[in-house]
């Protein structure tokens, strides 16, 4: 199953409380739950003023309708083509 990256400006991210940040995850579990199982959400990384979430999903398009579902931004998709770690340099 593909893994994307979505990067997502929502300006002060980096300073929404643990109550708004288990909102906006209950939201995307709820959207999730209503559409197919072959999309998956991984984890994501809350920045400053950006969320970095990790997908698994057959394609963009159902990432979109995730987002769109959900009211949430996409303002890059970028499809992973190899995860590395230290351990690829051994």
């Amino acid at each position: 199953m593909p893994k994307y990256v979505i990067e997502r400006e929502i300006p002060g991210a980096g300073n929404l409380t643990q109550e708004q940040l288990k909102s906006i995850s209950q939201t995307s579990c709820d959207v999730l739950r209503k559409m197919s199982p072959e999309i998956n959400w991984i984890h994501s990384y809350v920045t400053d003023d950006k969320i970095f979430c990790v997908y698994q999903a057959p394609n963009e398009e159902m990432i979109r309708e995730h987002a769109e579902r959900g009211g949430f931004p996409v303002n890059k998709i970028s499809k992973v083509s190899t995860v590395i770690d230290p351990a690829t340099a051994e």
